[in-house]
């Protein structure tokens, strides 16, 4: 079974991406190697700071649209509910997720 990821980058400014995937450690290889979108390269996102787990693309999508909409207080309420002190969560996850 394949599982879908909503996720949240940021950086030292605490910038915030938000994107959806099927591979986390994949993606965050790709946004730490610069192979990702002109946004997370001009914003140097080299932090996971929230994610979460569908099992759906069409769900995580979604969810990814809905994050996308909310304002940015919303959005750092939704991070400190999971992550309160903002650490990267990237080590969380191996080739496999």
């Amino acid at each position: 079974m394949r599982n879908y990821y909503v996720y949240i980058l940021t950086n030292t400014a605490n910038v915030l991406y938000i994107g959806v995937t099927n591979s986390l450690a994949r993606r965050f290889w790709e946004h730490a190697e610069e192979r990702s979108s002109n946004f997370c390269l001009r914003y140097n996102l080299d932090r996971l700071v929230y994610y979460e787990v569908y099992s759906t693309a069409s769900e995580a999508i979604a969810r990814e649209k809905q994050l996308k909409g909310w304002r940015r207080e919303k959005k750092v309420a939704l991070i400190q509910s999971m992550n309160p002190a903002w650490l990267d969560l990237s080590g969380r996850f191996s080739d496999g997720d």
